[in-house]
């Protein structure tokens, strides 16, 4: 492994047995020996990456993309079928709800427990024991056994385990949904003092304003393939393709025939609201609008769903640039983050939203709209560079944005 780099995934493949009508008595199983079906499942085909000592690389996929069985490959729950995973220095997990715990000893044992599975001695964990405790806020329960924690109680202590055992490689995924929001915030709290101690994370999450704002870089796997290893913005991009394509692939979509013209143009449950057009401040589709700096936004997400969806979220991304430079992000909004959901009436409707001023100085921009369930759950579906359109500003002032103010003259 080369210098700098903590880990290293070489061309590593895992294969699942998946047997069909095995037998479930010892007779069975003796009779049919030699003769049970069965039928191979790849969960990885031949991954390939580095993490530096330092990074923080997110793993992003559809569910069954592989990437829990990546991560408890990394960490050594699992053994590669083919390749080699090769860590420089400590490594701590915190995989899946209540993995490692044994549900009839008490919080006390068992972080004596999963800290001498992770190499520690008992001084060491009475040393960082009361430090455990306090950030896993289970002062009150921590002689209870775990069997009756719930699972934001589960996850807080095997975060707290995770981080206070200063591992070099800290590995994550997605439990950090389960906690409340304030406790997510602690834990992104403590992920970013990593970050600043230079420690290595490799982070799983659905949440792509978590990926964003975490990591240096992302990893996303479909169907147990690497399909990009770029920037969060780019990775996030991919994926989202990545996932419209797979709902399509496991609900294609059905073209009606002739006798069929008043049936909806997508039967496909997973993909059952569409976005037909975007305006921006009433643009004509084809004709690049011009907004000048100061001016109000709206934005018409013109939409049809096939049924009725509850909880829905809209996403609206802007980035500068024309395409020949790398496009810079401005501003990303989504709406459940803001406790914003809807439900979306079956048939077609607009969601208009506005932006009071647009800051921006002179330059071109590109604008990315998505409808989802809340947290990006399903992805119904997702344009990319929906709108382009232009700035112009009139003013003087030099910079990105032109920012009102007054200058008020105080006699002493």
């Amino acid at each position: 492994m080369a210098d700098g780099v903590a880990v290293s995934v070489e061309d590593v493949s895992k294969r699942f047995r998946l047997y069909q009508d095995r037998g479930t008595s010892l007779k069975e199983r003796l009779v049919k020996r030699g003769k049970t079906r069965y039928e191979d499942l790849w969960a990885l085909k031949h991954i390939s990456f580095e993490v530096g000592e330092g990074e923080t690389v997110g793993i992003i996929g559809h569910n069954g993309s592989g990437k829990s069985t990546l991560l408890k490959s990394i960490c050594g729950v699992l053994q590669p079928s083919e390749g080699q995973i090769v860590v420089n220095g400590t490594i701590a997990g915190l995989l899946e709800l209540g993995a490692g715990f044994q549900h009839e000893l008490s919080g006390r044992d068992n972080i004596y427990l999963n800290g001498s599975m992770l190499g520690l001695s008992k001084k060491e964990i009475d040393d960082i024991f009361d430090d455990i405790v306090e950030f896993a806020e289970l002062e009150k329960f921590i002689d209870n056994q775990v069997k009756f924690y719930s699972s934001g109680m589960y996850v807080r202590l095997g975060f707290a385990v995770a981080v206070n055992v200063n591992p070099d490689v800290l590995v994550i995924d997605e439990v950090l949904a389960v906690g409340d929001e304030r406790f997510q915030r602690k834990c992104i709290n403590r992920i970013r003092e990593f970050q600043d101690q230079g420690r290595t994370i490799i982070f799983v999450s659905h949440a792509a304003a978590q990926v964003r704002a975490i990591c240096d870089r992302a990893v996303v796997l479909d169907q147990g393939k690497i399909i990009t290893v770029a920037n969060p913005g780019e990775a996030i991009r991919v994926f989202r393709d990545s996932l419209l394509a797979v709902e399509d692939r496991v609900n294609p979509q059905q073209v009606p025939n002739q006798d069929d013209q008043a049936l909806p143009s997508s039967t496909n449950p997973a993909r059952s609201v569409r976005i037909d057009q975007v305006r921006v401040n009433g643009s004509i589709p084809g004709v690049q609008p011009v907004i000048t700096t100061g001016e109000p936004i709206k934005i018409d997400i013109d939409y049809h769903a096939t049924s009725a969806v509850e909880n829905a979220a809209f996403t609206f991304e802007i980035y500068a640039g024309d395409g020949s430079t790398e496009p810079v992000l401005v501003v990303r909004c989504a709406s459940d983050e803001e406790g914003l959901v809807f439900d979306l009436n079956e048939g077609y409707n607009t969601a208009l939203i506005t932006l009071p001023t647009w800051p921006m100085t002179d330059g071109s921009y590109f604008l990315n709209v998505g409808v989802a369930t809340r947290n990006e759950g399903m992805m119904f579906d997702w344009k990319e560079k929906a709108v382009m359109f232009e700035t112009v500003y009139s003013g003087r002032n030099e910079g990105m944005l032109s920012l009102p103010y007054e200058i008020v003259l105080r006699e002493q």
